[in-house]
């Protein structure tokens, strides 16, 4: 109860105020492991200057990831492609949303062309979601690794890309320009997909991995954000389903809430129960786990490559053998 003076009363009344929840806002601060260092080293400043020369755009800067000097340091970026409005509503997610405007046919060839200019020896390239467009997006996808590797044919290459709503043509038009590494994320555990990824489907997504997989993709990959509300054994089953479907690599990090509309963070993971999915994931049979605070998909990429060079080169016989996409020019 406290006590305070109203107009039409001068005296003092009473009135009974709303207790602060002392356990949510205890929740919710950082707590001193999330914390990221400024990157440096000359590698990344001599970088940093050449994107701000050029105005190249990376979603390492627009995102503010917080291993950007890391990754920048090792050669590693990531470019996000068919501009920056999606079809799709996350929750978690702080790309705007809305009517995306139409597709830039000469994305392609920018887009390699950043990675020329920055010298970039592995690039991550993902998307917002393009449900307005029959395709999905798929045809500029391949388009796009069709004219980094023309233009810069030493990079690897990673393909972050969305479930294109389980379209097999459109996964197919991926799987042909054969990337290195193809990464779709799961996200969430399945409890949480409906609040987390609204227009998305856990299922989907997991029948998306499978079918690259069995479609000849050497190394697939996906991702899942902690601090949601799920808990462990839902962790632990999730990491089992992406097993199932034979994913090589799967990254762990903490969800960090971009703004005040966004889901809220509902617990900040420790950094031992982040070593103890590591440890789970490896013993489950993932030839990379990357499980930490502040990882991100893009996290360490280019570690996850270990391709022979006999691999690499049968992938890009068969891509200019049988591409059915001639590379941007």
């Amino acid at each position: 109860m406290q006590e305070v003076k109203t107009e039409n009363n001068p005296g003092w009344v009473k009135l009974k105020l709303p207790k602060q929840d002392t356990q949510k806002l205890e929740r919710t601060k950082k707590p001193k492991w999330i914390r990221v260092k400024l990157p440096i080293g000359k590698k990344y400043l001599n970088l940093r200057s050449t994107v701000e020369k050029h105005q190249l755009h990376t979603i390492c800067v627009s995102g503010n990831c917080p291993n950007m000097g890391e990754c920048w340091g090792e050669g590693t970026a990531t470019f996000m492609i068919l501009g920056n409005i999606c079809t799709r509503s996350c929750g978690f997610c702080s790309v705007q949303t809305g009517r995306p405007l139409q597709a830039d046919e000469s994305e392609p060839y920018k887009v390699a062309k950043s990675i020329n200019i920055m010298g970039v020896k592995h690039a991550v390239i993902t998307s917002v979601d393009r449900d307005d467009l029959k395709d999905g997006g798929s045809i500029i996808w391949a388009k796009t690794v069709n004219a980094i590797r023309e233009i810069n044919p030493k990079t690897t290459l990673e393909t972050l890309i969305p479930d294109f709503k389980g379209d097999k043509e459109s996964i197919n038009r991926i799987i042909d320009v054969a990337p290195e590494v193809v990464s779709h994320n799961l996200e969430t555990v399945r409890r949480l997909t409906r609040e987390v990824r609204i227009q998305a489907k856990y299922d989907r997504s997991l029948e998306v991995l499978e079918y690259l997989k069995n479609n000849g993709v050497n190394r697939t990959k996906s991702g899942i954000m902690l601090g949601l509300g799920e808990t462990k054994n839902e962790v632990i089953d999730t990491l089992k389903d992406l097993r199932s479907v034979n994913v090589d690599i799967v990254t762990l990090g903490q969800y960090l809430q971009p703004t005040k509309n966004h889901l809220e963070v509902k617990e900040f993971i420790s950094p031992e129960q982040f070593k103890e999915y590591e440890v789970i994931g490896k013993n489950l049979g993932f030839r990379h786990v990357e499980s930490g605070p502040l990882v991100r998909s893009s996290y360490k990429a280019h570690k996850h490559i270990a391709l022979s060079l006999i691999h690499i080169c049968r992938c890009r016989r068969r891509l200019r053998c049988r591409s059915r996409w001639a590379p941007y020019h």
